[in-house]
């Protein structure tokens, strides 16, 4: 990892595991190996993660503590991203208490949702006066939401070509 993803020299890491340069490699090479022939464990189905995010706003949208609880991985990561226009949005929380007060703040502000697939996995658009104001995407494993994502960069949601019509169906 240190030479593939970080351009570390071989001799380098040799030094600090303590091998010479040759066995270095050959470790590496064994690695990505084994990297490759590794098969991920299934993840829930579309469905399931479907039914799972709408848990997580059901939850958001009622005040429901315990019940967002429910949903969360207890490690769960947040990623926001507001852009160079919304950059006091942009954090990263961990942990499941700390998502939750930051979904029960943010969803008094939204007044509809438009359930979209984004990159594979279930997404939320967040329809404010019946423009797009955030998308959040879902990372589910097992029946625990572990990553979630939130693009608010306003120059960025424009960009995602929603039609009058579609975002009318926006609802919560």
């Amino acid at each position: 990892m240190l030479h593939d993803m970080f351009a570390v020299s071989f001799d380098e890491i040799a030094r600090i595991v303590d091998r010479t340069p040759a066995a270095t490699r050959q470790l590496a090479s064994r690695a990505r190996r084994r990297v490759q022939d590794a098969t991920p464990a299934p993840g829930p189905d579309a469905r399931r993660q479907r039914e799972i995010a709408d848990a997580f706003l059901a939850a958001a949208h009622g005040g429901d503590f315990e019940g967002l609880l429910a949903v969360l991985d207890p490690d769960v990561v947040l990623r926001a991203d507001g852009g160079r226009t919304l950059a006091a949005v942009s954090k990263l929380v961990r942990g499941a208490e700390a998502v939750v007060a930051q979904a029960l703040t943010y969803a008094k502000f939204r007044t509809g949702v438009l359930r979209v697939v984004a990159n594979g996995q279930p997404a939320v658009v967040s329809v404010v006066q019946g423009r797009p104001s955030s998308i959040m995407t879902f990372t589910v494993v097992g029946d625990r939401i572990v990553e979630l994502h939130i693009l608010a960069d306003p120059e960025r949601m424009a960009t995602l070509g929603l039609t009058e019509e579609e975002l009318a169906r926006a609802a919560y």
